[in-house]
């Protein structure tokens, strides 16, 4: 169902239609008074999953992906898959721990960063104190 978003929304910062993404005039009307964004947790069993992922990024909800419960080499192929998803609508991926990944589309900022940095410090600290 295509409609005139300046005409929907009026001369507001709507430039096209492609910021919407696929959003029907009833989730653009509810993104509008802020009832639209949801937060979807996932952990895909298969690579066959990342397309729901994907759908879900699409109608601009951010995805938390839980890669526990499959493969290593099926985890990599889903998360290709889901970073052209994320470059093609303009999103951003963050690792948030071992396996877990925050994916959120263009409308969302995410402020901060999960580092595992200071972990594996301490852990280098932990094993020369013990070797000692």
């Amino acid at each position: 169902m295509a409609f005139n978003i300046k005409k929907f929304f009026g001369s507001g910062d709507i430039t096209s239609e492609d910021e919407y993404y696929t959003l029907s005039v009833e989730e653009a009307a509810k993104e509008e008074t802020g009832e639209g964004s949801k937060m979807i947790l996932l952990e895909p069993r298969a690579f066959s999953e990342s397309q729901q992922i994907a759908d879900y990024l699409k109608k601009r909800n951010t995805v938390v992906v839980n890669l526990k419960r499959v493969t290593p080499d099926q985890g990599k192929r889903i998360i290709d898959f889901v970073s052209g998803c994320l470059y093609a609508i303009g999103g951003s991926m963050q690792k948030l721990g071992d396996g877990i990944f925050l994916c959120t589309p263009k409308n969302i900022n995410v402020q901060g960063k999960m580092t595992e940095e200071e972990d594996s410090k301490v852990r280098r600290t932990k094993n020369i104190t013990e070797d000692f």
